[in-house]
């Protein structure tokens, strides 16, 4: 018995350790962008090692606001992002509580279409998606980087999970007040999915803004990039730009939402995937 009470808490300390080595590791690469972000760039090219040492200076994030088009990356990224992640909740919302709740003819057959389309990879789509918008004309607009976000069978197949996951006696009392259909969604069983809203909202989220290979294809024209397109081609430019501290800097400066956005909702991510009690 002393040999297991001493084996158990040991076992527990080496996981432990492990989780804040690889934690360590993990958090290396973005501690060094962001000290690059903080140093002079003609300071870097003569040694890159500079970054280590003081002084760091705000002038690449000063830089940015003047001499940069990232405000206008950032436009139309927040407003691509923002636009695809409510609909795609609300589409997945509507279409998993039908699948969950209504039983019409052929439920079955089109919930197992909706399941075939996790296997069908993005790049598979590019070509037809291409020719598609661009005999509508629509390259270059806010509706082309949007409407092909907006088909998420994993959204459909989260929502109609949790929805079936929900006791049907809570409607089922609802039913005898001779609430509505619509009713009964909107202010019972929704409010009852909020952990798995916010979860597909934060997936979606983060998908749409770290989407490139869309954007590339179908923003053409400068003032459409969105921040991953732009930035790219701005680091692909390197001899153009302002350099590596002002390259880094931008760098930060896109991925800091995504941050800001996981801290204050990650217990909705934790709740919905560990699959908690519904409250």
């Amino acid at each position: 018995m002393a040999s297991k009470t001493i084996a158990r808490p040991m076992s527990e300390q080496i996981l432990v350790a492990s989780v804040v080595i690889l934690a360590i590791a993990w958090m290396v690469p973005l501690v060094w962008i962001v000290g690059l972000s903080f140093k002079n760039s003609l300071e870097l090219v003569v040694d890159p090692n500079a970054v280590f040492r003081f002084p760091y200076t705000l002038e690449n994030y000063a830089d940015l606001m003047v001499t940069s088009n990232l405000g206008v990356w950032l436009r139309n990224t927040l407003i691509v992002t923002v636009t695809q992640t409510v609909l795609v909740v609300a589409i997945s919302c509507l279409a998993g509580y039908g699948f969950a709740r209504i039983d019409f003819p052929g439920r079955n057959l089109v919930f197992i279409l909706v399941l075939m389309g996790l296997a069908i990879p993005q790049h598979a789509v590019i070509v037809p998606l291409h020719k598609m918008f661009n005999d509508w004309q629509m390259h270059n607009t806010f509706q082309a980087l949007i409407l092909p976000g907006l088909a998420g069978p994993f959204g459909v197949f989260l929502m109609t999970a949790y929805f079936r996951a929900i006791p049907l006696e809570i409607e089922e009392a609802a039913k005898l007040d001779n609430a509505s259909r619509f009713r009964i969604f909107w202010e019972i069983t929704l409010p009852l999915a909020v952990p798995a809203m916010a979860t597909l909202a934060i997936f979606t989220f983060l998908h749409s803004w770290n989407d490139y290979l869309w954007p590339l294809i179908s923003a053409t024209r400068p003032e459409m990039y969105t921040l991953t397109v732009g930035l790219a081609a701005t680091q692909t430019n390197i001899d153009q730009s302002e350099g590596l501290g002002y390259l880094m800097a931008q760098a930060v400066f896109a991925g800091l939402p995504m941050l800001i956005l996981y801290i204050f909702f990650q217990k909705y991510v934790v709740r919905a995937v560990a699959g908690a009690a519904i409250r």
